[in-house]
């Protein structure tokens, strides 16, 4: 299986840490974020991966060239001179996936040891029940920073809002994701109609699947390391080796 491993955010709200070494770099007890996805990815199934960089790229490209060897893993980069969001990234490597292939989606910036192996086999009931895509989701106490998803009884979101005012559920969005190869035809019919610029899939993309995506809930750790506090919890939660 692929996977798209998103990592070219800038990290900003991270710095002074991140003035020096980009965010999927950021050790946890030693060990980078980015080994961490690597080793999570594999250990599920996953044999070929793609990274995008942006911020700091050349230590990027240096740690996946080094991974790429320690963990006999095909892992591919693509520098991305201008951010293109993270449909956008997408869009852009298209051709990384087969047509009819199924592949995850998941952010670099976030912490997990969730169990992939069944997140992958819901979204086969899923997709065999017509859906597109499986969104990874967790309980936030914050659903008014979140992206929040509404399911039914039979777990298809039936309303997807980023941020919403009013929030229906705390089930948000954790940015980790299974997909068809129909997402991206519709990433394509989005660009289409948006024109150039950023593509966004909370903001884009997920708005138009409600109905056609199912949603996985993680009941193990998962931390979006994005802040200074996030860190330092997931510092104080995580297990050392």
């Amino acid at each position: 299986m692929k996977a798209f491993l998103l990592a070219a955010g800038k990290g900003t709200r991270l710095r002074p840490y991140t003035d020096r070494q980009p965010k999927c770099l950021m050790p946890i007890h030693g060990k980078p974020l980015l080994e961490i996805w690597i080793e999570l990815l594999q250990g599920h199934g996953v044999d070929k991966v793609l990274i995008n960089t942006h911020h700091l790229a050349g230590q990027v490209e240096m740690a996946a060239k080094q991974l790429r060897t320690e963990k006999a893993m095909d892992i591919l980069t693509v520098h991305e001179s201008e951010l293109l969001g993270n449909a956008g990234t997408l869009l852009a490597n298209a051709d990384f996936i087969d047509s009819g292939e199924d592949f995850l989606i998941v952010y670099a910036d976030n912490l997990t040891d969730m169990n992939l192996s069944a997140m992958l086999s819901l979204h086969a009931e899923h997709k065999a029940a017509g859906h597109v895509l499986t969104m990874g989701l967790f309980r936030t106490a914050t659903p008014e920073a979140c992206g929040i998803a509404t399911l039914n009884s039979a777990q298809t979101v039936i309303r997807f809002v980023e941020k919403p005012t009013k929030p229906e559920s705390n089930l948000a969005n954790a940015g980790i994701y299974v997909a068809t190869y129909n997402v991206l035809e519709t990433c394509r019919e989005i660009r289409h109609t948006i024109g150039p610029g950023i593509l966004d899939i909370g903001f884009h993309v997920l708005p138009e699947l409600v109905g056609r995506m199912g949603g996985y809930e993680i009941k193990e750790t998962l931390i979006d390391i994005g802040t200074l506090d996030a860190y330092e919890q997931a510092l104080e939660i995580w297990p050392r080796d």
